[in-house]
């Protein structure tokens, strides 16, 4: 980040994933010298989700159109939704999370930052961006890709609301897992990264 899409361009080849999102976020270097390209940001939501029990299968919203939102519709496509809306500030903005979405067989919806009511809603926005929306967001399982401060203020709403609410900080925990198994060939110390993780980040909601 910032840089998630600008991958695709400069390695030789690139994962399923990565070409569905059109945004990368990890590069292996292989043995002819050529770098491929992967995207462990839908992995680590889908895990993130599935170990707080979210089993989406109703309405969902993705908040933002960045890099991370094009990672969230292919992830909610892998989970077996067939629809979402995208909300964002400029429609106009949206047309790689759109050609994302379309990759993957997602129907989007596109509409304003505002109000929303969805059964999982997925804020892919920067720290402080959805502050604002945190009495506008009723969901009944809320992934906020922030974690640090922990929670924000869109996630502290979304918990009082008897929402369940993942911490972006767990979706980190996840994708770095993949990451490890990507770069060493072996399975990822996930308990001794989580541990890691809360000492660095205390009360981060891993």
């Amino acid at each position: 980040m910032p840089l998630k899409r600008a991958v695709l361009d400069v390695a030789a080849s690139a994962s399923a994933r990565a070409r569905a999102v059109g945004a990368g976020n990890t590069l292996l270097h292989r043995p002819d010298g050529t770098w491929a390209a992967d995207n462990t940001d839908v992995a680590g939501i889908v895990a993130a989700l599935r170990e707080c029990g979210v089993s989406p299968s109703g309405s969902a919203a993705v908040l933002g159109a960045g890099g991370t939102a094009q990672a969230a519709v292919v992830a909610l496509a892998e989970l077996g939704l067939r629809r979402c809306s995208v909300l964002v500030r400029d429609p106009a903005r949206t047309g790689e999370v759109l050609d994302a979405a379309g990759r993957a067989g997602l129907e989007v919806e596109v509409g304003a930052l505002g109000r929303v009511t969805a059964d999982l809603v997925i804020s892919t926005l920067p720290p402080g961006a959805a502050d604002p929306l945190a009495d506008q967001v009723a969901a009944g399982a809320l992934l906020d890709v922030v974690y640090a401060p922990w929670p924000t203020r869109l996630a502290a709403a979304g918990a009082a609301g008897g929402g369940v609410v993942v911490s972006g900080a767990l979706m980190l925990l996840h994708q770095a897992a993949v990451q490890v198994e990507l770069m060493t060939g072996c399975p990822a110390p996930v308990d001794a990264m989580r541990a890691a993780l809360r000492e660095e980040v205390p009360g981060c909601g891993v």
